[in-house]
C-alpha cells in the first residue's frame, strides 16, 4: 500500500479533513431532525448535499494533500460522494425508493476505504487501531441498513440522522486527536 503510507506531519493535515468531514456529518444529521415532515424526497435531495460536501471535501484534500497523504484512498471516497451526489441530483425521483440501498452502499465502501487509510497511518500515529473505528462505525451501518431493506421513513430518518450524527462526532474526535499527535 505505497500511497497510503503517512510520514510525520500527515496526520495533521488528515485530521483537519475529519474535523471538516465530522462538522459535514453532524449538520446534515441535525438538519434532518430539525426539518419538519421530512419526506422521502426532500430526505433524498438532502443527503445528495451531504454526499456532494463531503465528497468535495475529501476531493480537495486529495487534489491539494501534500507528500504522504493517501491520494488513492481520498480519491476513491471522494469519488463515491460525488458519484452518490450525482445519481441524486440527476433523478432523484429513480433514486428516492432506493435511498436506503445507496446510503447502505456507500457507507460500506467508504467504511472499507477508511480502514485502509487507518492501515496506512500505523507509521504516522501511534494507537492507530482509533482511527478503524471509523471506518467499522460506517461498515456496521452499512450492513445494518441492508438487512433492513423495507423501512419505514421516520426509522429511516432515525437510523441515517444517528448514524451521520455519531459518525461526524467520531470524524471531530479522531481528527482533533491527529492534529495533537503530530
Amino acid at each position: 500500500m505505497p500511497d497510503t503510507e503517512l510520514p510525520l506531519g500527515a496526520a495533521a493535515v488528515y485530521g483537519r479533513l475529519l474535523c471538516a468531514r465530522g462538522a459535514a456529518a453532524i449538520a446534515f444529521g441535525l438538519l434532518i431532525f430539525l426539518w419538519p415532515r421530512l419526506s422521502l424526497g426532500v430526505l433524498t435531495m438532502l443527503w445528495g448535499g451531504y454526499s456532494l460536501v463531503d465528497g468535495s471535501v475529501v476531493a480537495g484534500a486529495a487534489i491539494a494533500g501534500r507528500a504522504g497523504t493517501p491520494r488513492l484512498v481520498l480519491g476513491l471516497v471522494a469519488t463515491a460522494g460525488i458519484a452518490c451526489a450525482a445519481a441524486v441530483f440527476a433523478s432523484p425521483e429513480t433514486v428516492a425508493p432506493l435511498l436506503a440501498g445507496i446510503v447502505s452502499a456507500w457507507a460500506v465502501v467508504t467504511g472499507a476505504l477508511q480502514l485502509w487509510a487507518a492501515l496506512g497511518m500505523r507509521s504516522a500515529v501511534e494507537r492507530e487501531w482509533i482511527l478503524a473505528l471509523d471506518g467499522i462505525g460506517a461498515i456496521a451501518f452499512g450492513f445494518a441498513l441492508a438487512v433492513w431493506p423495507r423501512l419505514e421513513m421516520a426509522a429511516l430518518v432515525w437510523l441515517i440522522g444517528w448514524f451521520t450524527i455519531l459518525l461526524g462526532s467520531l470524524y471531530l474526535a479522531v481528527g482533533v486527536w491527529l492534529r495533537q499527535t503530530d
